[in-house]
C-alpha cells in the first residue's frame, strides 16, 4: 500500500486547516472586496434607485390612486458576462409592489406568460371533473398598462496601470395606450482596478 510522507501529510493539514471557513454574509452589511464583474450589490443599487426615481417622478402614481399593472418587457444583456435580468428586474418588482402603487402580471410576457398557470387554469371550463363555480371565468385577466425595458451595457478601458469597467443600467418605462416613455433612467457603476482582474 501507498503511504504519503509524514511531511505532506502534515502540509495537507495545515492547509486544510488554513482554509477560509464558509461564512453567512449580511447584505445589508457586506464589507468584503469588490468585484469587477457585477455582483448582487451592484443590482441592489441599481433597482434601489430606479424604484425610488420612478416612485419620485409620478410616473407610477395613477391619478384615481388605483395601481397600474406593469409587465416586463425585454431586458438585454450586453455584456461579458452571463447576467440573468431577472435578477435586476425581480427586485424593481419587488419595490414596486411594496409601494402600493404597481402590479406585475405573469400572464402574459415576450416570450409567453411567465406563470403559464393562468392560461392553464382556464382549461378546466366545461370540464365535468371540477366544481365550474372555482373555475376563472372568461374576460378576468387584466391587461397592462405599463412595459418594463432595458439594456445592460459594459464598456472596458485602460486608466494607466489599471483597468477601468463600465456598466451602464438603462431603463424605460412605456405607456402602452400611447406608446410613448413615461420614465426613463441610466445608473452608471463604474469600479477600477488591476488590468489583471476578469470583468467576465
Amino acid at each position: 500500500m501507498f503511504k504519503l510522507p509524514i511531511v505532506l501529510c502534515v502540509s495537507l493539514l495545515m492547509l486544510a486547516g488554513c482554509a477560509t471557513p464558509t461564512r453567512y454574509i449580511d447584505p445589508a452589511a457586506d464589507d468584503g472586496p469588490v468585484t469587477m464583474t457585477m455582483d448582487y450589490r451592484d443590482f441592489e443599487k441599481a433597482a434601489t434607485e430606479a424604484v425610488d426615481d420612478m416612485l419620485a417622478s409620478g410616473a407610477v402614481s395613477k391619478p384615481n390612486g388605483e395601481r397600474y399593472i406593469m409587465v416586463v418587457s425585454r431586458v438585454t444583456n450586453d455584456t461579458m458576462q452571463r447576467i440573468d435580468t431577472d435578477q435586476l428586474t425581480k427586485k424593481i418588482r419587488v419595490g414596486l409592489l411594496r409601494s402600493g402603487k404597481v402590479v406585475t402580471t405573469t400572464a402574459v410576457g415576450l416570450d409567453g406568460a411567465e406563470d403559464e398557470m393562468s392560461a392553464r387554469a382556464r382549461e378546466l371550463r366545461d370540464s365535468e371533473e371540477f366544481d365550474q363555480s372555482g373555475v376563472q371565468r372568461k374576460g378576468t385577466l387584466k391587461a397592462p398598462d405599463l412595459s418594463l425595458s432595458g439594456k445592460i451595457l459594459q464598456r472596458n478601458h485602460t486608466a494607466g496601470k489599471e483597468q477601468q469597467v463600465e456598466y451602464y443600467i438603462q431603463l424605460s418605462l412605456t405607456d402602452l395606450v400611447t406608446g410613448l416613455a413615461t420614465w426613463e433612467v441610466e445608473t452608471p457603476i463604474i469600479k477600477r482596478g488591476p488590468n489583471d482582474s476578469v470583468s467576465w
